[in-house]
């Protein structure tokens, strides 16, 4: 009869296989989850007045007119549909229409290349 350290032992090594791929899975989630989506970069009004900045680690950065940070928050993207919570807590969301233009808050924005 077999000690229960060994059952154990017995079960860990059958079971190596399965945590490993476990593992592997986990961390190609979390890869897909921290590579950034097609939209990151600079989006400016065609006034130029203002320049809304999507930043690879989820957060933005708005300027408007000569005021630089002016709203700054987190950003989560969905497919074509991107969401906005500022730092005060005020949220809008927006559009993409192209991998060149976001409908955001009534204006359009075009990507600055």
């Amino acid at each position: 009869m077999l000690q229960p350290p060994l059952l154990a032992a017995l079960a860990l090594l059958a079971a190596g296989p399965a945590i490993a791929q476990e593992k592997t899975m986990t961390e190609t989630a979390r890869a897909e989850r921290s590579a950034p989506h097609p939209y990151v970069g600079m989006w400016v009004t065609e006034n130029g007045h203002i320049r809304h900045e999507l930043l690879p680690n989820g957060r933005y950065d708005e300027q408007r007119g000569n005021r630089r940070s002016a709203y700054q928050g987190r950003y989560s993207v969905t497919g074509s549909h991107i969401d906005y919570v500022d730092d005060t807590g005020f949220s809008a969301d927006g559009e993409f229409v192209s991998l060149d233009v976001l409908h955001h808050g009534g204006m359009v924005f075009r990507r600055e290349r």
